[in-house]
């Protein structure tokens, strides 16, 4: 009988070890998501804000200033335009000659 006393209260230190082992890992686990849930909060504003800097970039007034300026492009003139149908049939532009 002392035997078997023994033996289960040798079982149950080893369920109680095992126990308080595994509630450690779960409670440092639970750390680890709590930063990596930051982390993740922090780079979602970083991806915000990159978003909102291409955006300012990629504004049309800012790439015709810059074409203007750094490239020295120019808008064309009407007479140098011509218009596309969807069949591929251009529209006859009114010619103006400088004679």
């Amino acid at each position: 009988m002392t035997r078997l006393n023994l033996l289960l209260l040798g079982i149950l230190i080893l369920c109680a070890l095992s126990v308080v082992t595994s509630q450690h890992k779960a409670r440092k686990l639970y750390g680890e998501l709590q930063k990596e849930a930051q982390y993740s909060k922090k780079l979602d504003v970083e991806w915000g804000q990159l978003q909102l800097e291409q955006s300012t970039w990629a504004m049309h007034s800012r790439i015709e200033s810059e074409a203007t300026k750094k490239l020295g492009m120019q808008v064309p003139g009407s007479n140098r335009t011509q218009a596309i149908l969807p069949h591929g049939q251009g529209v006859a532009q009114p010619r103006v000659t400088t004679e």
